[in-house]
């Protein structure tokens, strides 16, 4: 047992969770503020393994493996999470307007799985106050940046284009690469907007308008999808991406399924809706991954998360063709050190494996499944 897990047992269990997720991030930024400090702890968290190095969404990064949209919702602690080793980081959800999210309780743990349950909401500042702090901090030495942006859940669905285009105004300048939600379960009438007759005409608006937005330089555009969409589903938004040269899907958002849980299911039951993530997810996400692997090749970038915790699973989703592999419950449960361990695990398992580099390891399970068939 590692002191954080002899800490998260005795201490940050006992504490409401979004309360221990407030305390915690205020140390993380608290840490980053001390320059010495910020130098120790990046020292001991953030060490490189030049075999992990990959280009993805025209940048270069020492390394795949990033921190998923939820954590940081309004950019205020990104230096302490590149302090702490991801590669990259994607805040938000941000809406266009500020909200204050589903009333508390809204966040809740399920310690037999290794899982949480969130009904937040998209509480966030807005887009407005999250550009302006982005336009304060500058371009300096951060992780790469992804900025996630959802509907504001007052405004009506006839008008979600609208609101999604005000966020990409003011946020594409910021990005190093731009995210698309439409997969949140606790925004009402989010989900339907993955419906491709409806995704189409978003992702269209969203692509122009952030070439407006930023006329020197393409601002990647990704999709945030489901585990719940039906396999057709899954085949329509990957033949959407192709269509619209979209740059990239994320594999996936939180189900709302509550199958296969150690947790007593009247305890599951008690806790009400919203959006399950952890290692119960892991398979259902890793199936989309994989089938839309199968459908868009190479042609599109695709971000596996959803019930990543280890090296192993990490590794998991490179093989089955991530570019990328992002994670945010797994940081909850395994504490500072994560990043680091997910970093060493990834680079000894590709010393071992047959592939030169990281990216000539993505997809290739998939590759090797269609071998054998």
């Amino acid at each position: 047992m590692t002191p954080y897990d002899l800490l998260y047992r005795t201490v940050l269990c006992r504490i409401d969770a979004e309360r221990a997720h407030r305390l915690a991030f205020a140390l993380i930024r608290a840490v980053a503020r001390v320059p010495g400090l910020r130098a120790a702890v990046r020292g001991a968290y953030a060490r490189r393994h030049p075999n992990l190095r990959v280009r993805a969404l025209g940048r270069e990064m020492p390394g795949p493996f990033g921190l998923a949209a939820g954590f940081d919702k309004n950019a205020v602690g990104v230096e302490g999470l590149a302090m702490l080793g991801f590669d990259h980081v994607e805040i938000g959800t941000v809406t266009g307007e500020p909200q204050p999210g589903n009333p508390p309780k809204r966040l809740f743990r399920l310690l037999a799985d290794r899982a949480l349950v969130n009904r937040m909401g998209f509480n966030n500042e807005g887009s407005a106050a999250v550009a302006a702090r982005l336009a304060r901090r500058g371009r300096r030495v951060r992780p790469v940046l992804g900025v996630n942006i959802g509907k504001t859940k007052a405004v009506p669905e006839s008008e979600a284009i609208a609101d999604y285009v005000t966020s990409t105004e003011r946020l594409a300048a910021h990005a190093d690469y731009l995210v698309v939600n439409v997969s949140s379960p606790n925004t009402p009438g989010l989900r339907d907007l993955q419906a491709t007759e409806r995704l189409r005409p978003l992702l269209t608006a969203v692509r122009a308008a952030a070439d407006r937005a930023v006329p020197d330089r393409r601002v990647p555009l990704l999709v945030k999808i489901a585990p719940d969409l039906a396999d057709e589903d899954v085949d329509a938004v990957a033949d959407l991406a192709l269509d619209l040269g979209l740059d990239g899907v994320i594999a996936t958002n939180t189900t709302i399924a509550r199958d296969g849980l150690a947790t007593p299911a009247d305890q599951v039951a008690a806790l009400g809706a919203g959006g399950l993530s952890g290692a119960p997810l892991r398979e259902h996400s890793l199936a989309v991954l994989r089938r839309l692997h199968r459908r868009v090749g190479d042609r599109v970038t695709l971000i596996g998360v959803g019930g990543v915790e280890t090296a192993d699973d990490a590794w998991e989703r490179v093989l089955a063709g991530a570019t990328l592999v992002q994670g945010y419950t797994g940081f909850v449960y395994a504490g500072p050190g994560w990043a680091r361990a997910i970093h060493r695990g990834l680079a000894e398992r590709l010393a071992a494996s047959p592939y030169p580099t990281l990216a000539d390891a993505v997809g290739a399970g998939a590759a090797e499944e269609e071998k054998k068939k």
